[in-house]
């Protein structure tokens, strides 16, 4: 039995017709995204995923197998290919010349009835605001993994943010076709590094070179992928010398699900067997409540499994109606949370998030996910954040870089405006004085800053405005001016994310760019508890100022190193309610700059105890300089010591070189956390200090004869080590000579 999977849509007709010279009406070509989407009135005819895993492991391909057979694309091409075309979501040069994936991007397509919104995110730690921001608002995901690779540290990351969202997912085990694959060890560690209750629901005919299909284990059932482009799939018995196994590999699957699922436990537990549709069914159950992984298998490259993974995507992933979105209603006394209803019409009021900014060619391009009610072109939304209105003049789906223009958009859909002025995590409405907010998206804080400048000063127009651009779409990308060094500092996620904003601004705005030795994002604070008690006092005439703080500041503990908290625990009218936000501020502001290094302190508990007022002098600039003053204090007074940044590394070597790869990773004041072994390669897992991780690349290139590879990701904040202690103070007295040394002479003598 022969089903060609690819006439399936109204869009593949027209490829088939291409193929073979018919003639297509224009018109009706260049509405086909319009018509197809009006279908889409029911909220269970979509599905909302994200494609999520480590860096190449094979996502964009995947996501390019998939567009090519729902009949999105008519022709496939690789992301490192030789016609230098590269695939449809990667679409900036940049990404096309590195070969990785830069900034998340969105498509739709339609498999089988289903409209499926999908969002194509990087693998890459630098850019993983582009995945937290992704699956904020994507209902379901599928989570990639190298047959080869395994479980690798971008992989946990990916695996702790679709868990900070709770959203549900399917595993697909990649590239079966590569030498070394092994997809049982992948599903090991599926189950003991992210403890995921997975198992397999397809099995694999064959592996590496011999991969021929796959093995449906539910429907028991064997699936070959043939020309052209595995287009056309064939059904045929399960090969005799792997019936044994597949019903071994269904019993486990009975078994795994029936420990996330009521009613197959109960017949489980009564040694029932469940029909094919009673355990469709409970997979779907158990996989939107995040209890149980559905594994499934293949090579996107090799086009094999693609096809069932669509099936798998509709089968098991949440519609919008499955998923209870929650926003916050503060038009009231107390806020309430409320729950969103995913209808698809327009009797609700209308609820969206912005979670995607881009600069387009017509302006600012907005993405959103709509979670509630309808939007029509012509609209004035209400940014509940800033009160501010503005009217939607153009409403697109966005397909990758091409926009395809919409009349309405309801509950469940992603979409994207034009001149909507806003920021990335802000809340719309319809109606003005809904005051309803959903949560916004986490931001990791940038770990590394180098000083950015453009090569030509005619240029420094052209450099604000790219800078200005670019802080406004990543989150994690920040740019201020340091006014004692006078230079620009960017700060961010790793060395290729700011060397690929240095890039994008040659690129696209014309701009050459010098970026400077890294720097740090290095941090101060105190060892143990020191109590302040002051008195900022000034009289010179007519109203004066007065502020009196007493308390201690503490330090916070160790996994709360990068916080800083405030609490007040005055009681009576010693010191009037309403100045107890400014004694904050005064204390936030202080610790922007500490006295070992200059650096930013953090990881302190400042409480407020008791103090002092004046019925006429008192202010809340008096009650700030008194905080401010409090804190200079306990900086004299205190113990303080520096804090450095450590990142989670995952190194990959052939065997041969593990023994030079541990000796250079332990000069780097490296902790060894594990490793593990596999087909020749070893990996080793470790905490460093970022500080010790500039230039490793090349080290490790030259140690393993270019075979070596690594990924890091930032983990927490330690104590630093006693030689960056000693080299960092020493830095920033020397610094502190050259920029006014008569000042420090007078210090030493006293």
């Amino acid at each position: 039995m022969v089903r060609l999977y690819f006439a399936k849509t109204l869009a593949t007709k027209f490829l088939f017709a291409e193929k073979w010279s018919l003639k297509i009406p224009p018109v009706l070509k260049a509405s086909y995204a319009r018509k197809t989407l009006n279908e889409f009135r029911d909220v269970k005819d979509i599905r909302n995923i994200g494609i999520s895993a480590h860096i190449d492991s094979g996502k964009t391909t995947v996501t390019e197998r998939i567009l090519y057979y729902s009949g999105r694309i008519s022709s496939m091409h690789e992301v490192k290919g030789k016609d230098e075309v590269g695939a449809t979501m990667d679409f900036m040069e940049l990404e096309r010349q590195r070969g990785i994936t830069i900034q998340s991007a969105a498509t739709y397509t339609d498999w089988k009835g289903t409209n499926i919104n999908i969002i194509d995110t990087p693998g890459h730690v630098d850019f993983t605001v582009e995945v937290e921001r992704a699956l904020r608002v994507l209902d379901g995901a599928v989570l990639v993994l190298c047959s080869v690779g395994g479980v690798q540290s971008q992989t946990l990351t990916v695996n702790r943010q679709m868990k900070r969202y709770n959203v549900p997912c399917i595993a697909f085990i990649n590239k079966l076709d590569r030498t070394g694959a092994n997809p049982n060890r992948v599903l090991g560690q599926l189950r003991s590094k992210l403890y995921h209750n997975a198992a397999y629901v397809q099995l694999p005919i064959g592996l590496e070179k011999d991969l021929e299909g796959i093995v449906d284990i539910i429907h028991r059932k064997a699936l070959y992928f043939e020309e052209p482009n595995g287009l056309n799939i064939v059904e045929k018995e399960v090969p005799a010398n792997m019936v044994e196994e597949v019903e071994e590999k269904r019993a486990e699957l009975i078994e795994a699900v029936a420990n996330a699922d009521d009613a197959i436990g109960e017949m489980f537990l009564e040694e029932k067997t469940p029909n094919e549709e009673e355990l469709m069914a409970a997979i779907r159950r158990a996989c939107i409540k995040r209890a149980f992984t559905p594994v499934f298998v293949g090579s996107a490259l090799k086009n094999k499994g693609v096809q069932p993974l669509l099936d798998g995507a509709v089968d098991f992933l949440p519609n919008p109606s499955e998923v209870e979105n929650f926003a916050l209603d503060e038009s009231g006394e107390k806020p309430r949370k409320i729950i969103l209803n995913p209808d698809r019409d327009d009797t609700h009021p209308f609820v969206a998030l912005a979670f995607k900014l881009e600069a387009g060619r017509f302006g600012q391009l907005t993405y959103m996910r709509i979670y509630q009610g309808c939007l029509e072109k012509g609209s004035t939304i209400i940014n509940v954040r800033t009160g501010k209105k503005v009217r939607v003049p153009r409403l697109v789906r966005m397909n990758a870089q091409e926009m395809e223009d919409v009349s309405n958009v309801y509950a469940g859909d992603i979409c994207a405006l034009f001149g909507v002025d806003c920021a990335s995590g802000d809340t719309f409405v319809l109606k003005s004085g809904e005051q309803i907010s959903m949560e916004s998206i986490y931001v990791a804080e940038p770990v590394i800053s180098m000083s950015i400048k453009p090569v030509n000063k005619g240029d420094t127009d052209n450099f604000a405005k790219g800078i200005a651009r670019f802080v406004r779409e990543d989150p994690t990308f920040r740019v201020k001016y340091d006014p004692e060094s006078k230079e620009s500092i960017a700060s961010g996620m790793g060395e290729l994310h700011l060397d690929v904003y240095a890039q994008r601004l040659e690129r696209e705005y014309g701009t050459k760019c010098i970026l400077g030795k890294p720097n740090v994002a290095f941090r101060e604070t105190l060892s143990s508890s020191c109590d302040f008690d002051y008195l900022h006092k000034k009289q010179s005439g007519g109203q004066g100022q007065f502020g009196r703080v007493e308390g201690f500041i503490e330090p916070l503990p160790a996994d709360e190193y990068t916080k800083l908290e405030f609490v007040d625990e005055t009681t009576g009218t010693n010191i009037p309610k309403t100045y107890i936000p400014s004694i904050k501020k005064g204390f936030l502001s202080a610790c922007e700059k500490g006295i070992l290094a200059g650096q930013r302190i953090t990881g302190l508990k400042f409480v407020l105890k008791d103090g002092a007022s004046h019925a006429v002098d008192s202010s809340d600039w008096s009650f700030q300089q008194a905080a401010e003053g409090a804190v200079k204090q306990v900086l004299s007074n205190g113990m303080w010591q520096l804090l450095e940044p450590i990142m989670s590394v995952e190194v990959t070597t052939p065997t041969e070189f593990q023994g030079a790869v541990m000796i250079g990773l332990n000069k780097r004041h490296a902790l060894i956390t594990g490793t593990d072994a596999n087909e020749g390669f070893a990996s080793i897992f470790c905490e460093i200090p970022l500080n010790d991780m500039f230039g490793y690349s090349t080290e490790l290139r030259s140690s393993t004869q270019g075979k070596g590879e690594y990924t890091m990701e930032y983990c927490k904040y330690c104590i630093a080590i006693p030689s960056t202690h000693e080299a960092l103070i020493s830095e920033y007295e020397e610094e502190l000579n050259k920029q006014n040394p008569q000042s420090q002479k007078k210090k030493r003598r006293n």
